[in-house]
């Protein structure tokens, strides 16, 4: 963590300068049996990869507004990171229908159709494998990102004090949205709450749909340079299954 990191992209790049062979998202799918374990490295690697898709073929430029319909998954804290590399309004659950551009995955794909820019579908599928068949309309992520460059710099410097996030509001009234600079913030005051510091290992099963779940998986340990835990279709896990990963993966916080 470094005190003039002002963007969600500045915090994974001072993670990176620190320790890159550091885990920083290990990813447990448990409809499907999937572990994967990012390293820095890797997970910067692939937010490169995805800012210069986002840049250079899907031509998105900074304030364009793009709605996230993805679970909480590592390939959405990619796409998360990579908008903030970007410049690129991270609009989680968003309405695909004011979006200047899409990236859905496969239970959301009707959903992301009445957009008029471009659509991207991800299968979600262990080891980010792509579709059988890419669905109609949609560019196929796993397809397209791999012969992407592998470093990344945008066109114009990304405005710490812009939109950057907008997450859900709840009943009251539409998204909230917030800069990046706002979510680095948010993001320290919550790992500081939480008690997080670097090396600690925090264990999430919440969703990413509202600002509690991306901070608990993503956000605030990055900003604490801290690692993440993120277990999606977890709530079958027996209480003894759950306490053996929490040894396993030597987890010294969780959310849920």
């Amino acid at each position: 963590m470094n005190a003039t990191d002002r963007t969600p992209a500045d915090l994974l790049g001072s993670a990176l300068a620190r320790d890159p062979a550091h885990p920083l998202v290990t990813f447990y799918d448990d409809a499907t049996g999937e572990r994967v374990e990012l390293s820095v490295a890797t997970f910067a690697n692939w937010v490169a990869k995805t800012a210069n898709l986002l840049q250079d073929d899907l031509g998105a430029e900074p304030g364009d507004r793009l709605a996230l319909l993805l679970p909480a998954h590592w390939q959405t804290a990619v796409w998360l990171l990579a908008c903030s590399a970007t410049g690129v309004v991270a609009d989680v659950g968003g309405d695909a229908a004011r979006a200047d551009l899409v990236v859905a995955g496969p239970d959301a794909l009707d959903a992301a159709r009445p957009c008029g820019g471009e659509r991207v579908a991800l299968a979600l599928r262990p080891l980010g494998g792509r579709f059988p068949q890419p669905p109609e309309g949609f560019l196929d992520y796993a397809v397209e990102v791999p012969g992407q460059g592998d470093r990344f710099a945008p066109y114009a410097p990304v405005d710490p004090d812009a939109a950057a996030l907008a997450v859900p509001a709840g009943s009251a009234g539409g998204p909230e949205e917030l800069s990046g600079a706002r979510v680095v913030e948010r993001a320290r005051a919550d790992a500081a709450a939480r008690g997080l510091a670097p090396g600690a290992r925090v264990l999430s099963t919440l969703g990413y749909g509202d600002w509690a779940g991306l901070s608990a998986g993503l956000y605030a340990p990055l900003a604490a340079g801290a690692s993440v835990v993120l277990c999606r279709n977890s709530a079958a896990l027996a209480p003894e299954e759950l306490a053996r990963r929490v040894a396993s993966e030597q987890v010294t916080h969780t959310a849920a």
